[in-house]
């Protein structure tokens, strides 16, 4: 039996998405899922999940099997880890296995997920674009590095033959966040009045229903070997903060924390938690990362491919107004979501 697809990170964020949009399309699915991973997300979808694990090449084989397009879009997206090397075995080594697992199974085309951490940032201020110079030295903190030579990776096999288009995710925002992300904790944490204050950066925001889209488009339309940043609105956090209390009615934030002070919270959030076992709230490569505004244009993704540039207040409307339907924040913040 042929399929029209594998997702790995189907039961995630944006793999849940794309699982989704494939499933408008009527494309046949598999969906690659560890055998006590979280599957909230894809919970009555009509997919085939077929078990296994990023460093489990027996398994990696089993999934490609009979496969016409893989979406990798599987990876460890933490920004603190007590064993860094944990992102490099699952990002790096993760992204080799399944690639060479695709490469010799045949398929006909591969779209690799790396991000926009990935990608260089001008020093005028001026968005990044998928050619903006950058190196392994511009990563800050295990997870950009890693995600960063996973990209090399995949551009490597694109080199040897192995049809890879590489897209470049920004920071999505929309329904499914189940975890939630980075920026959908942000979302939570405005619901739940809590975002009182904020750094002087910024994100380019993309409803995550146009990434998932930017991934099929990727598939049918991009060059192998070549990059496609997935974003949209380049928006400070002060900002985001506005739009979504217009969204809400809840109050934005009124101040804004110094960068010292917010790194001198994190570093102590990060000692505090390797004592404790647990994990840090705001970790240090947060602060790290927020000293460059995370600019960029998708101008290349929506000239070659059509990406979808949906209204960024409709994606934080509903992200809002998803975290309040499955219980994420308290009824008054409910209300107004």
């Amino acid at each position: 039996m042929t399929l029209d697809a594998l997702v790995t990170g189907g039961t995630g964020f944006v793999g849940a998405n794309l699982v989704r949009e494939l499933l408008r399309e009527d494309r046949s699915v598999r969906v690659l899922a560890r055998p006590r991973g979280d599957r909230r997300a894809i919970a009555g979808l009509d997919v085939e999940v077929c078990e296994g694990d990023l460093l489990d090449p027996a398994s990696l084989r089993r999934a490609v099997a009979g496969v016409r397009v893989v979406f990798h879009v599987a990876a460890d997206y933490r920004l603190w880890a007590r064993d860094a090397e944990e992102l490099h075995r699952a990002n790096v080594g993760g992204t080799r296995a399944i690639l060479q697992a695709a490469a010799e199974a045949g398929v006909s085309r591969v779209v690799y997920t790396s991000t926009v951490g990935a990608l260089g940032i001008p020093k005028d201020g001026t968005p990044g674009t998928e050619s903006t110079p950058v190196s392994l030295a511009d990563m800050v903190g295990p997870y950009k590095a890693s995600k960063f030579l996973a990209e090399q990776v995949a551009l490597g096999f694109a080199q040897q033959g192995l049809p890879v288009v590489i897209v470049n995710p920004s920071a999505p925002v929309g329904p499914w966040d189940v975890k939630p992300t980075p920026t959908g904790r942000m979302v939570v944490d405005f619901l739940q009045g809590k975002m009182f204050a904020t750094l002087d950066t910024g994100l380019n925001l993309v409803h995550v229903r146009d990434v998932a889209r930017g991934h099929v488009l990727a598939a049918e339309r991009g060059k192998p070997g070549e990059k496609y940043i997935l974003g949209n609105a380049n928006l400070s956090l002060a900002e985001i903060g506005l739009l979504l209390a217009g969204l809400t009615g809840i109050r934005p934030p009124r101040l804004r924390i110094p960068y010292a002070v917010a790194w001198l919270a994190a570093a102590s959030m990060e000692a505090a938690a390797r004592v404790t076992g647990g994990s840090p709230r705001v970790p240090l490569t947060a602060v790290r990362m927020a000293r460059k505004r995370m600019y960029f244009s998708a101008a290349k993704a929506v000239r070659e491919l059509g990406l979808p540039q949906t209204d960024v207040r409709e994606a934080l409307r509903d992200a809002a107004e998803w975290f309040a339907a499955h219980g994420y924040v308290g009824p008054r913040a409910r209300k107004t979501a």
